[in-house]
């Protein structure tokens, strides 16, 4: 049976292209084309695809929201395609119920095969993230975090990161400037010793600062 695919994406020169590749494949069907994420929303539900090839940043509703909407309505699985190789956006992603975050770097047999995976109800990420996951979950020296050391203020700040939000976002959340919260993201890494935002979301999870789908 042929997967079929909506393509989600502000350019129509990459969507024209990921259309391309795609129905080269004799299995693969492209049912749509949205160029923003509230199109993305509609169109997902109203058609009804295997998987949903989202892109990140577009105008309106971004692609992280529309997962979301998409997620929460019982919806098609979402692939996330962006060039953007963040991890807030890696772990925004995967909260918001995203199977699957690619580069737009990779090969088009890579993103065929991704179709494929997603389609068929696994999960799948970037070789590239992966590695940094992992590296990331097997880092030793976990044991010992104590969080007494955060001040209440820094703790809120720990768990806006544990749910992917940005500076920008954290910012917006707890009425703070982006440099002083700048400043708290800086101090939370000091003083649970994690080396990066990644390290401290994982940390975050393991500590339970906060829980999968809480």
């Amino acid at each position: 049976m042929s997967v079929t695919v909506l393509l989600a994406d502000d350019h129509q020169l990459v969507r024209t292209g990921f259309r391309v590749i795609l129905e080269m494949e004799d299995d693969i069907t492209v049912v749509g084309e949205a160029p923003d994420g509230g199109q993305a929303v509609e169109m997902a539900l109203r058609l009804r695809p295997d998987v949903v090839l989202m892109d990140v940043e577009m105008p309106g509703v971004d692609g992280l929201e529309a997962t979301r909407r998409i997620s929460a309505a019982g919806g098609p699985s979402v692939l996330i395609l962006t060039t953007f190789d963040r991890d807030d956006y890696l772990f925004a992603a995967l909260r918001a119920g995203a199977s699957g975050f690619l580069l737009k770097n990779g090969t088009p047999e890579a993103l065929t095969e991704a179709v494929r995976v997603v389609a068929a109800g696994e999960a799948l990420l970037a070789p590239a993230v992966t590695r940094r996951v992992i590296a990331t979950f097997t880092t030793p020296g976990t044991t010992g975090v104590r969080l007494d050391q955060l001040t209440p203020r820094e703790h809120e700040v720990l768990v806006l990161l544990a749910g992917g939000a940005t500076n920008a976002e954290i910012a917006t959340t707890l009425r703070l400037g982006e440099t002083t919260v700048k400043t708290h993201v800086s101090r939370v890494l000091m003083k649970i010793g994690a080396r990066d935002r990644t390290q401290a979301v994982v940390l975050a999870y393991e500590l339970g600062v906060v829980r999968p789908g809480g």
